[in-house]
């Protein structure tokens, strides 16, 4: 059977356990809520870039084999979260007939532990990319190792191009998303084991985590938006021309302020069309989206910050204090 969800309302949590930001995610699972497999994933770059036919029928045929021999699977593990999105204090204030959608679970459940002061700026790193072990996924075959990066993780664990990773963390490994799921629930960890074949023979080994191995560019997610501090701007990022004809660094940062200005920046007197291309006197090869992530790392509410800004041809700067996330 095929079923297709479009609304979070009403979906059990501790079984659809997967990244809330993706445009799109599948799983494999029978009538017993037993999960043999996902599908799905992506990075910065392209919300479909690993959404390939040739990988989702490997990922399937390696589901339906999982099937037959009915593997045991890893129990459902997001038992820290309410069974259904409703059940979030936050989901309580949206409309009874309002679409809840899937990044909003993230933003439901970072209110929840602020709330306790349980939450860290870590937690942002949610589904650590393979890329980030130092390996590159063959997109039509999910497990298949395409590339090694010398002197990463996964080099001194000693895979290799051509390798089939079989396991990661403990979970069965057929497919993109399912690399990311075992890194994924290796929070805390400082190593992973992994499994593969090589030549038809089974490989084992521990691959070891240096410090701040999850993180990478969260720009693309939607719950991105709920971090604080926010620095009230956005807009469409500038082509090189424009930036050159401005008079601005081709490589560096230049968006400009869309019409509809937010009320903590417009009282700081930034104007819609102001061309934003630096913060505290200092400009960086960031996009719109990646400097309003730079901003919710690196900073914190009550912090004063600079833009350097573009208006009618004149160099400004617009002092501002960052503020919470509004709720």
């Amino acid at each position: 059977m095929l079923l297709r969800i479009t609304n979070m309302r009403g979906v059990d949590l501790r079984v659809f356990d997967f990244d809330f930001d993706l445009t799109w995610a599948a799983f494999f699972m029978n009538g017993h809520e037993k999960i043999y497999g996902r599908f799905g994933g992506r990075d910065a770059t392209s919300a479909d870039g690993y959404l390939t036919l040739s990988g989702l029928k490997y990922a399937m045929r390696a589901a339906l084999n999982a099937h037959r021999r009915e593997l045991e699977s890893k129990p459902n593990e997001a038992a820290s979260v309410p069974r259904t999105v409703e059940q979030y204090p936050d989901a309580k204030r949206i409309k009874a007939d309002a679409c809840i959608h899937c990044h909003q679970v993230y933003d439901f459940h970072r209110q929840v532990k602020r709330a306790a002061g349980a939450w860290r700026l870590d937690d942002v790193w949610e589904y650590p990319l393979p890329a980030n072990i130092g390996v590159v996924l063959d997109v039509k075959q999910g497990n298949r190792v395409q590339s090694v990066n010398e002197g990463c993780p996964a080099d001194r664990a000693g895979l290799r191009a051509g390798d089939e990773l079989t396991e990661v963390n403990g979970r069965p490994a057929a497919s993109f998303a399912d690399v990311q799921y075992g890194l994924h629930r290796a929070k805390t960890e400082k190593s992973v084991r992994i499994a593969w074949m090589r030549n038809e023979k089974p490989h084992a080994a521990t691959l070891e985590l240096p410090e701040g191995w999850r993180k990478t560019d969260i720009s693309w997610r939607a719950s991105m938006w709920g971090l604080e501090p926010t620095p009230h701007v956005y807009g469409r990022d500038l082509s090189a021309r424009e930036k050159r004809d401005l008079g601005l660094p081709e490589d560096g940062m230049a968006f400009r302020q869309g019409d509809f200005v937010p009320g903590p920046a417009k009282m700081a007197g930034i104007k819609g069309g102001d061309v934003i291309f630096g913060i505290d006197g200092k400009t960086r090869n960031l996009t719109m989206l990646q400097f309003n992530a730079f901003v919710r790392l690196n900073y914190k509410p009550g912090d004063r910050i600079t833009f350097n800004l573009l208006r009618d041809g004149k160099r400004l700067e617009i002092p501002m204090t960052l503020q919470k996330a509004q709720p």
